[in-house]
Formats: C-alpha cells, structure tokens, sequence
C-alpha cells in the first residue's frame, strides 16, 4: 500500500537476504541497517532467520524442507507486518527454496517494497569461512540435511540483486543495496555514497 502522496521514501519495505551459510548475510544485514538507521526517517527491524527459530517451542522446528519453509515464512509474516507499518525488514536466513522465498514476496508486496537480495558467494568460500564449524560437521556426517552439502540451495532467477561477497568489499556490497533502494525511489537521492 502506498503513501496517499505516492511518496516511497515514506513507504515500508523488506531486504530479503538469502544464500548460503556463510555467505555474508548477517554480516551485510547488519551493516545495510547500521547505514539505513543513520538516513533514519522509518524503524529498521532485523529478522534474522537464527534468531527468529531460536524461538519457536523445542522440538517443533527441525531441519526438514517442510520445517525450514515454516521459518521462512514465519520470517515473511513478520516482515509484512513491519513493511505495512511503514518501517523497513531485514530479512537474513538460507531461504533454500524457491518456493517459500515466493510466498514471503506474495506476503510483503501488498504492503510495501520487497527486494530479493541473493548472496552468491561460491561454496568453497563459505566453507572456508565457516563460522559456526557447520560445514566441517557436514562433512563429517555429524550434521544431515546441510544446506548446499546434503541438502539443496536453489539459486534465485528472480533476484533483484545479486552480489558475490567474495569479491566485493562490506563497504561496496552496502553500497550496491543502498543505490539499489535510492534507484527504486524507497530511499531519497543522496542517500547513497
């Protein structure tokens, strides 16, 4: 729903990060809300997908496709309820399958904005990183159904941005987001470097 003076500087909208563990996503979220809270003008509200299944009741979400879609799309009704009141969705999480990553833009999109934001970066890379250990228990067959080892990622065709943090710096990968929002009119001129 738009401001009644078509004005989208005022308009909610969400930034829907997804791609692999270890692909940058918490770290780009956190720096895309750092950036946004110094332009202000609306509440910035970051859901991180982590954080939003730790608090589901113990035992009710597990790893399986059916249950990682739960969390998605818990994740989506929360970011529609943020973008409908006006403020801004940071949306950090796997998000491996397409079909829920559709039914969070079919929730927020009535509201507000929605941009789908996929972190591309190389498995190699995230394996590398590897900040939780994750992938080496994968590997190990400690962990089952890993995202991007013994479980699927499908890749978006339908990104709006695509950004491979392996060869981009913090500073550029935020860069990009915020002319991205500058360019689609949800953030006024100027307000990216």
């Amino acid at each position: 729903m738009s401001p009644p003076d078509g004005d989208r500087t005022r308009q909610g909208f969400t930034l829907f990060f997804t791609g692999l563990s270890g692909s940058g996503k918490s770290t780009l979220s956190e720096l895309v809300r750092g950036a946004l809270e110094k332009i202000g003008g609306r509440t910035v509200r970051l859901l991180d997908g982590d954080a939003v299944r730790a608090k589901a009741p113990p035992g009710t979400l597990g790893f399986s496709k059916e249950h990682r879609d739960l969390n998605v799309r818990r994740v989506g009704a929360m970011a529609a309820d943020v973008t409908k009141a006006g403020e801004i969705a940071l949306c950090a999480l796997i998000a491996p399958y397409d079909g829920a990553r559709h039914d969070v833009r079919d929730m927020v999109a009535p509201h507000g904005g929605f941009f789908l934001v996929y972190l591309a970066t190389p498995l190699k890379v995230c394996e590398k990183r590897d900040p939780k250990g994750l992938y080496k228990k994968a590997r190990a067959g400690l962990i089952t159904n890993f995202t991007g080892i013994s479980d699927p990622y499908e890749a978006p065709t339908d990104a709006d941005l695509v950004l491979d943090t392996s060869t981009l710096s913090p500073t550029e990968e935020t860069n990009l987001v915020l002319r991205h929002l500058v360019r689609e009119g949800y953030l006024p001129k100027g307000a990216a470097e």
